[in-house]
């Protein structure tokens, strides 16, 4: 059945169309005979109880120079207007970012279904949520105090540091027990002891890549995007200069992926992106997880039909299910086990 997807995004004039993921899920709703909608953070609103939108029609093309058509924005019902929001807009998790998930809500109750579900967007801070799983993840800290801070990094050595609002690697810092900068960068992330700051133990394998495992619906895509750092610089973010390489699913990686699928799918997480290096998780990215158009172009695959095909298995316009809280992990193996 035909229905109408709406997608809150960033400028779309803005987006690299070569490596956008939105944009490949924009082109597979059309190409199944979904019409399109555009909206930005400042058009939506709630009247009356009800949320409203003002949305402008889209057409999207798969073209490096010109890949949309704008028409005309009006505000309407968002539930009288669209049976799909694509919630896809970048970090920073802001408290407008937060306003615009309480809108969402407030759609999802009138039937309009959000992909991914907005309580899970609130739920799942990106760098945080990987610590819901701490048999897949090395020793981390995550504190406002310096002090504590700087115990961890006696404690472990070498550190990565990175505040809990970034995205691209922007922000994150290499740094370790000896480091004449350590101050400066806990001062930079947390000032006063003001701001949570996230401390991991720094992860060798880094070298050979910060791979991205896609989540569909619980399930692994089969190939992971190794991004690997370039030159002088440790990240592999590719917003970073890092090179991405596909390879396929390690039996670690297929063993992440089994103990974090499926929470994300009972949480209504349908797309989610797990950073894992080496045999570690390290972040749990579902605000706007990419990687799916460089994996596509590598291996002949189709993730944003993957996609669409769980929602529309799951039934277009359901709405948003009531969650429950998280089940206790069971107790699993070590990756040396």
């Amino acid at each position: 059945m035909n229905s109408t997807v709406a997608v809150l995004m960033d400028p779309i004039a803005g987006i690299h169309p070569e490596k956008d993921t939105t944009l490949a899920l924009l082109l597979e709703a059309q190409r199944r005979g979904h019409a399109l909608r555009y909206m930005r953070q400042g058009d939506l609103a709630v009247r009356d109880g009800a949320a409203w939108a003002r949305l402008a029609p889209l057409e999207v093309r798969d073209n490096t120079n010109d890949w949309f058509t704008l028409g005309k924005a009006r505000w309407q019902p968002l539930a009288e207007a669209a049976d799909i929001v694509l919630a896809r807009k970048d970090p920073p998790f802001d408290t407008q970012f937060l306003y615009d998930t309480l809108v969402l809500d407030v759609a999802g109750r009138a039937g309009v279904r959000v992909i991914n579900h907005p309580q899970a967007l609130r739920d799942f801070n990106e760098k945080l949520a990987a610590q819901l799983f701490p048999q897949c993840c090395a020793p981390s800290l995550v504190a406002r105090e310096r002090a504590e801070l700087r115990r961890f990094a006696h404690e472990h050595g070498r550190i990565v540091l990175k505040p809990l609002d970034g995205m691209g690697g922007r922000g994150v810092f290499l740094s370790a027990d000896d480091d004449p900068n350590l101050n400066s960068i806990l001062e930079t992330l947390a000032g006063d002891d003001r701001r949570f700051v996230m401390a991991q133990q720094y992860i060798p394998e880094i070298s050979k890549g910060d791979k991205r495992i896609l989540i569909v619906d619980g399930e692994p895509v089969p190939y992971v995007l190794a991004r690997i750092p370039q030159g002088t610089d440790f990240r592999g973010n590719l917003a970073a200069g890092g090179r991405g390489v596909g390879q396929p699913l390690s039996e670690r990686d297929r063993w992440i992926a089994a103990q974090v699928g499926p929470e994300l799918a009972r949480r209504g997480i349908v797309l989610a992106g797990l950073d894992v290096i080496g045999d570690y998780l390290t972040e749990v990215n579902v605000t706007s997880p990419t990687c799916a158009r460089e994996l596509d172009a590598q291996f002949a695959l189709n993730i944003a039909g993957m996609v669409f095909d769980a929602i529309e298995k799951a039934g277009l316009g359901a709405g948003d299910s009531e969650l429950q809280p998280a089940s206790p992990q069971n107790p699993v193996p070590s990756p040396d086990s």
